[in-house]
């Protein structure tokens, strides 16, 4: 399935960025307005090669395809952020990464079905390129929440494409393992996952070695980079292109889907990985080279100015155009920072770097032994 519409679609309203989960919570929807309002002043979406896209919500039957219809009910009977007595059956406490809030399920709703939507247009070849930046929210499982999200749109995503009887590859670049669509998928030869990250050993979930390669007619399809704290830009964009390319070749998808987390970066309060605007940048701009049509989420990224300028930056090479450095005055005051791009790669302690090179070398060394030679790939 290929398609030569140099479209893209950005899926957004404000409603998706007026929720608090909690006041202290590190997952601020705010993230969401202030990159919209970043590319609105850049003017992104005039012209006839971007789309703003009002959202729509998933429907329930969306949402079964890849969620309980005990979690989903759970979901609704929180929505007020009220009681929760039986909340911790399905990852909701109070305190914890998962609080209820009022609006909750309408909020989720939203983030899923403007995944679904992002699917179907590209689908459709409406656009070559459709970005959801509320989606992303990789770690949702079957019956509970987790990880600060509560539906897996993702998973429900690929699940409307499968539906049409399309292959999708998930590439997701953000900080944490993308552990629910992995499980989504664990055990399916029409969905490869293949998630970069902060090693487990160091980093929430626990999940993403290399050993968990999928099972029965999936094996081979879940594949795992785990990163050392610290990796920089040249260090993973080497993982990813030793990775990713070669196996997204051999299993020739009708659509690309990429989960784009920006919490990789380098002042990232959550994580501990050393990306820079100008690594996270050159990982879009591969996803775009490779010409399949283009489904692509936010996810992860807990500094809100890092969120803001990398995912407008990611928008710009989906429809193709650069942004000027200087952010516009009028939405200087959303962020703490007055240019669009680092000046330069983060510093990383040469004897650090080293490591992260030998851990990451180890890895890619573990998935070209033990997962390529499934899909035929001569190393």
């Amino acid at each position: 399935m290929t398609t030569r519409n140099p479209t893209a679609a950005y899926i957004y309203a404000d409603t998706m960025s007026q929720h608090v989960l909690r006041e202290d919570h590190p997952l601020r929807p705010v993230r969401l307005r202030y990159t919209y309002e970043l590319l609105e002043a850049f003017g992104a979406f005039n012209g006839k090669t971007s789309l703003l896209v009002e959202p729509r919500f998933a429907t329930e039957d969306e949402l079964m395809t890849t969620h309980t219809p005990e979690y989903v009910d759970a979901v609704k009977r929180y929505n007020d952020g009220g009681s929760i007595q039986d909340g911790a059956q399905y990852g909701f406490t109070a305190q914890g990464d998962n609080p209820v809030f009022p609006g909750m399920y309408e909020a989720a709703l939203l983030s899923t079905g403007a995944s679904v939507q992002a699917a179907e247009m590209v689908a459709d070849g409406t656009v070559r390129a459709a970005f959801n930046p509320s989606g992303g929210l990789h770690h949702a499982m079957t019956g509970h929440a987790s990880g600060f999200c509560v539906f897996n749109d993702p998973a429900v995503a690929i699940n409307a494409l499968r539906r049409r009887g399309l292959r999708v590859v998930y590439v997701d670049i953000d900080a944490h393992h993308g552990d629910g669509v992995q499980a989504a998928f664990y055990g399916d030869d029409d969905v490869m996952t293949i998630s970069l990250h902060e090693s487990g050993r160091y980093l929430f979930p626990g999940t993403g070695e290399v050993d968990e390669v999928g099972t029965g007619k999936g094996r081979g399809y879940s594949v795992n980079v785990p990163l050392f704290p610290y990796t920089d830009d040249d260090v993973f964009l080497e993982a990813f292109d030793a990775v990713v390319p070669p196996l997204i070749d051999a299993f020739k998808p009708d659509v690309l889907a990429t989960q784009l987390g920006i919490d990789t970066y380098m002042t990232d309060p959550l994580t501990h990985l050393a990306l820079s605007t100008t690594g996270y940048v050159a990982l879009v701009r591969r996803f775009g080279d490779m010409a399949y049509p283009w489904l692509a989420f936010g996810g992860g990224g807990y500094d809100v100015d890092a969120v803001a300028r990398g995912w407008a930056l990611a928008y710009g090479e989906m429809v193709g155009r650069q942004w000027p450095d200087s952010i516009p005055e009028s939405v200087r005051h959303n962020l703490t920072r007055d240019v669009m791009r680092d000046a330069a790669p983060a510093p990383v302690d040469p004897e650090l770097r080293t490591r992260t090179q030998a851990f990451a070398k180890t890895m890619v060394d573990a998935i070209k032994q033990g997962i390529f030679p499934l899909h035929g790939i001569n190393t």
